[in-house]
């Protein structure tokens, strides 16, 4: 099999993105070929792969982002992915530049997103309202946190510690007991800094440990919110999340629909051989 791909990145969390137009792709893309496209050794390299499907999606919207992880399994969204995805429609001449105004409706398997492109060059997009609600006990390294479950399209446990040094290595999944995640959890550890900031690690299921995570770092600041306030949807407030690839900025707006901001860069193209 053979097509074309780019290579692209949102604060390090990196992804090929696949443009299936004439939906050519689709029949190839077994969850053994999305491992073997990930591979950081033997294919391109990326913690998953974005398909690009034309076609006409609820909410007007014209583009649909196939998601998947690097193992090859399916997911319901990705923040930082969905940056890339459009970075890539707006270098290939397949959308315009769109501001808050009037933003862009990309489908997923969340819903339609709507994302504006900012005029400091980087990518906003209205991931819609968090839920945050129940705790989850997660352990790694012989550490035990309570964590606070939110789901922001996909699930998390977001477990606050001290310093995020004290987690040490992520090269397995933490332990989790919740059983309402029967098909994995993202699990972030997340350590406050000054100025309101929060710093994050994330182990992202079906990749592993990541520089980045788009709906993650939604899931931190709901859940700093929530903390703050003492209930859900307390009103407007924004923070900056800063992750091992860089920095996002996360808005909570009045409506309480979660606002990510952040960087989406393209970084390579070429054939995939497989």
């Amino acid at each position: 099999m053979s097509f074309p791909f780019v290579k692209g990145h949102g604060t390090g969390n990196d992804f090929v993105v696949l443009p299936d137009l004439d939906g050519s792709v689709h029949g190839e893309l077994q969850p053994s070929v999305v491992a073997a496209l990930c591979d950081r050794r033997r294919g391109i390299g990326g913690d998953g792969v974005l398909r690009v499907v034309r076609g006409r999606f609820d909410g007007g919207a014209e583009w649909f982002m196939d998601y998947r992880n690097a193992d090859g399994s399916t997911s319901q969204m990705c923040g930082n992915g969905v940056r890339v995805f459009v970075r890539y429609l707006l270098e290939a001449g397949l959308v315009e530049a769109a501001g808050a105004a009037v933003p862009l409706p990309i489908g997923t398997a969340d819903g339609v997103k709507l994302v504006s492109f900012c005029d400091d060059g980087e990518i906003s997009v209205d991931m819609g309202p968090a839920s945050v609600g129940g705790s989850t006990v997660v352990s790694v390294n012989g550490q035990r946190y309570e964590a606070v479950n939110v789901d922001v399209g996909n699930p998390h446990a977001v477990a606050f510690v001290d310093d995020l040094a004290e987690v040490g290595e992520l090269a397995a999944s933490p332990y989790f007991c919740g059983v309402e995640f029967a098909d994995g959890v993202n699990i972030e550890f997340v350590q406050r800094l000054e100025g309101g900031a929060l710093a994050m690690r994330v182990f992202e299921r079906g990749v592993g440990e990541t520089e980045s995570c788009g709906t993650g770092a939604c899931a931190v600041v709901a859940a700093a919110a929530a903390a703050a306030a003492g209930h859900e949807g307390a009103g407007h407030s924004t923070y900056t999340v800063r992750v091992r690839g860089g920095d996002l900025t996360v808005t909570i707006a009045a409506d309480g629909h979660v606002h990510l901001k952040g960087p989406a860069v393209l970084v390579a193209e070429g054939n995939w051989r497989g």
